[in-house]
């Protein structure tokens, strides 16, 4: 008798062990695997609200709560591109200030290439946590350490979708998927500030780069900031020289390709 319970003891502590190894163990042969987030293609801009998921993935309603979160992990800018942007700076009474400035980005290095409402034409560059800034027609080249977010720099205000990474959640009103430009974007609206001024972003989901700003005052239009259609990879006449023709940076689709050999 005792040595039948000897064995049924056994036998409960084998069963003990087994349920404890499968609860850290095996749990995740059987449980279903986590839903990823799958943002709407910019052909699907009819849907701009987008529910349901397939393929494991899940399509997620962008808020207040949730934008920062999938800008961050869905979103990725490419690392070659060339794009027009537009600045306007509206100063009451129909009077505005208008800059248009040519950015060419590779591998890591900026060029922009601003004119500004007065005509003076101002290039930076930056890379390797160094800039480079100089006016068209004067060989004076301004040049120090960079820091993350100076490409751009000098008050080209250029806004990046870091600056809505950046913000403080609490501060953001209203959050959603917008056509604008023709193009599908998450949109972020912020509380008026203690001035008054609200700031409204759109982020391309296409390309990932933040494609148009704004702030208003009162209702009021005071800044807007637009971007043409990024061409991917940099165009080939990017070029990040200096004044004196010192070369920064060669992209790789400026980099002339070795003719084919001749045929025998």
């Amino acid at each position: 008798m005792e040595r039948r319970n000897r064995n049924i003891l056994v036998v409960l502590i084998g069963i003990v062990i087994t349920v404890a190894m499968l609860s850290s163990f095996g749990l995740g042969l059987f449980a279903p695997e986590t839903a990823r987030i799958q943002l709407p293609t910019p052909a699907a801009s009819q849907s701009p609200a987008p529910q349901g998921g397939e393929d494991g993935y899940i399509r997620v309603d962008v808020t207040p709560e949730t934008v920062q979160n999938i800008i961050a992990r869905t979103l990725t800018r490419p690392d070659s591109y060339g794009r027009s942007v537009t600045i306007e700076d509206f100063w009451g009474e129909g009077s505005s200030g208008v800059t248009r400035a040519v950015v060419w980005v590779d591998g890591g290095w900026t060029h922009t290439t601003a004119t500004l409402p007065g005509g003076a034409v101002r290039h930076s560059i930056v890379g390797r946590e160094q800039f480079w800034l100089w006016y068209e027609g004067s060989g004076a080249v301004l040049t120090g350490p960079a820091q993350a977010g100076d490409a751009d720099l000098e008050g080209q205000r250029i806004p990046t979708y870091e600056d809505v990474l950046s913000l403080e959640t609490e501060r953001i009103s209203s959050a959603g998927y917008e056509e604008k430009e023709g193009q599908l974007c998450i949109f972020v609206e912020l509380e008026p500030d203690h001035l008054g001024y609200v700031e409204r972003y759109w982020i391309s989901v296409d390309s990932g780069l933040l494609t148009a700003a704004e702030t208003r005052l009162h209702g009021q239009l005071v800044y807007r900031m637009s971007a043409d259609a990024v061409e991917r990879p940099v165009p080939e006449e990017a070029d990040f020289r200096l004044p004196d023709g010192t070369v920064l940076h060669e992209p790789a689709s400026a980099v002339p390709t070795a003719a084919p050999a001749p045929a025998q």
